[in-house]
């Protein structure tokens, strides 16, 4: 290579190199982040909201409302039902949220708090 084509190459590569350098990590441009990252409220363990998770308005949740995700039923007879209820993983009997998992159906989960019950259909009417 000639010592001018050199000169140039060596330029082009120092000032790339320093325009790179001024540019800020993505999670720290403009408030993106990783997208595949599950909301606030969702990140907790147990599905309780997260210490500083705030709502779509901007105003932080005292509680996030147990919300039905995703029911799993065995088709083997006395097979295993599991739901998803919050991002968490929960069966008949399992606690979440301060409720008990009274009964996982095909379509609805049954939660007990205290001496109330609570249904969550998995298609809500709307």
């Amino acid at each position: 290579m000639s010592a001018i084509l050199k000169t140039l190459l060596c330029g082009l590569v120092c000032c790339c190199t320093a325009a790179l350098a001024q540019v800020p990590p993505p999670n720290e441009a403009g408030g993106l982040g990783d997208p595949t990252r599950p909301p606030a409220a969702l990140a907790a363990p147990g599905g309780a909201v997260a210490a500083g998770a705030t709502g779509e308005d901007g105003a932080q949740s005292e509680a996030a409302a147990p919300r039905l995700q995703s029911i799993l039923v065995s088709r083997e007879p006395g097979g295993r039902r599991v739901a998803v209820i919050n991002g968490e993983m929960v069966r008949q009997g399992m606690k979440i949220g301060g409720a008990t998992v009274v009964r996982v159906g095909e379509t609805e989960v049954v939660l007990r708090r205290g001496k109330s019950l609570e249904t969550l259909k998995l298609f809500p009417k709307q």
